[in-house]
């Protein structure tokens, strides 16, 4: 049996503006109608995986119960207090396997795109047989250019459909990296595999016991939250923060890379996006509301607006609600740096969209300023927002769409189109949608404080503090 450990965390700043802290790529439909966290896991459509694991941490645990239920996939979903890296993550996943004895775990990251499936599929099932027998097996991509952006792996004697581990190479320069792919000898590394839960705790009990011991303390207490498993907080902040090929791969006798050959691509830039995108006959990938005149080999993306480019080669644009960078190709990796700079600066557009998503919905910031700002809300059937006051601002609700149960103080009340309600500063309320149908509303906020953190929460359906 076959269960499937998916990496959901990371923020995917070398995506930014469309990739945000709060609202990182493995979330986003970047190459297609799914997200890619979706797309990982219908690819598995084509294995016998009996279960899966989804590991992230608090603040997007929302985004993958909700996503993974829309597919009907939703397993279970471990929580990290803190990110500890890969190693520590497996091993959690590992550990609590062993109630079903001893599974061949299938660990993926929820951010790749497999271009062909098919091939994927067919590639881990040939590698079942060495990962039966105990060997850790790593699956290496068939480099076609000499890419400085990935790590490498050697490979050495041949064993079944794989080699053995000769051993990972960080990212190399450009011209080391055109020697590795001259010598046919070195595979991209995925950071994928395919190993018994088992074997992977051997071996990590071997080479770092401090690690193991440390996830072997965290999930004594473990505790079930509505999807989630919460392990213990104050065991797992004490592990070390190490990755799977430092702790254990690179140590292993046992380590086997099995060529894959199936589309890869980990979009690690816009340029990469670019690379797999379908393009015109000018070599442009448009997105969105998008007129192009003599422009070549471009990618542009905007999420609302019209982008119009004229008379420009090898440009990524890519237009959001709060945001619009320019950038030719060969620099795209440095929007990371802008987005580091937005950070010290406290910038909100570092870490949220205007468009920011809720577990009962999302809301849209359409305007600010000085003491006030206004709010598009939609609220999805049957969700409600948590029973809350602030101690700095009264609202305004107009109903634009659906049908709203409203607490106001003491009074409960159902609003509809047209209608609307004052709430005052310090009086308890709550939205609620019973309809089927989406609620939309607008909220007009007035007072001297407007932070999201001016929210006093008395009851709350989604365990928020």
């Amino acid at each position: 049996m076959i269960k499937a450990v998916v990496m959901a965390g990371g923020s995917g700043t070398r995506l930014w503006p469309l990739s945000r802290a709060a609202h990182p790529k493995q979330f986003l439909s970047l190459n297609g109608q799914d997200t890619m966290l979706q797309a990982t896991f219908k690819r598995l459509d084509g294995l016998d995986v009996g279960s899966s694991f989804t590991i992230c941490n608090e603040e997007h645990r929302f985004f993958v119960a909700e996503q993974l239920r829309e597919i009907d996939k939703l397993g279970k979903i471990i929580l990290e207090p803190v990110g500890r890296n890969t190693a520590p993550a497996i091993a959690l996943a590992a550990l609590l396997s062993q109630d079903d004895g001893d599974p061949l775990l299938l660990v993926l990251a929820a951010d790749h795109v497999i271009l062909d499936e098919a091939a994927f599929t067919k590639i881990v099932l040939d590698a079942i047989p060495l990962a039966e027998s105990g060997k850790l097996v790593t699956f290496g991509i068939i480099a076609h250019e000499p890419n400085a952006g990935y790590g490498y792996i050697k490979r050495g004697a041949q064993q079944g459909v794989g080699f053995s581990v000769v051993e990972f190479v960080e990212k190399p320069s450009t011209d080391i990296a055109k020697e590795y792919l001259a010598s046919g000898e070195y595979f991209w590394n995925s950071g994928m595999f395919l190993f018994k839960a088992s074997r992977y705790l051997e071996e990590l009990e071997k080479y770092r016991p401090d690690i193991h011991e440390a996830c072997q303390l965290s999930i004594k207490s473990i505790s079930k939250d509505h999807d989630f498993l919460r392990v213990t907080e104050s065991a797992f902040v004490q592990c070390p923060s190490e990755s799977i090929d430092y702790a254990v791969m690179e140590n292993t006798d046992d380590a086997v890379v099995v060529p894959m050959d199936a589309g890869w691509s980990d979009i690690g830039s816009w340029a990469s996006l670019w690379d797999i995108s379908k393009k015109d006959s000018n070599g442009n990938a448009a997105h969105g509301d998008v007129k192009l005149h003599e422009v070549n080999d471009s990618y542009v993306r905007t999420d609302g607006k019209l982008v119009a480019a004229i008379g420009v080669d090898d440009l990524v644009i890519v237009s959001t609600k709060d945001v619009v960078v320019v950038a030719h190709k060969d620099s795209v990796q440095n929007v990371k740096v802008i987005a580091k700079q937005l950070k010290r600066e406290s910038r909100i557009e570092w870490e949220h969209h205007r468009e920011v998503y809720r577990p009962w919905g999302k809301y849209d910031l359409i305007d600010n300023g000085e003491g006030y700002q206004v709010k598009r809300i939609t609220v999805k059937p049957g969700a409600k927002l948590s029973v809350q006051m602030h101690h700095h601002r009264a609202e305004h609700w107009v109903v634009v769409s659906g049908t709203a149960k409203v607490t106001n103080g003491d009074k409960t009340f159902t609003l509809y189109k047209n209608e609307s309600t004052y709430i005052p500063v310090g009086i308890v309320h709550a939205l609620e949608n019973r309809g089927t149908l989406l609620l939309e509303i607008i909220e007009i906020q007035s007072g001297s404080y407007l932070g999201e953190d001016d929210i006093v929460r008395f009851q709350d359906n989604y365990g928020r503090s």
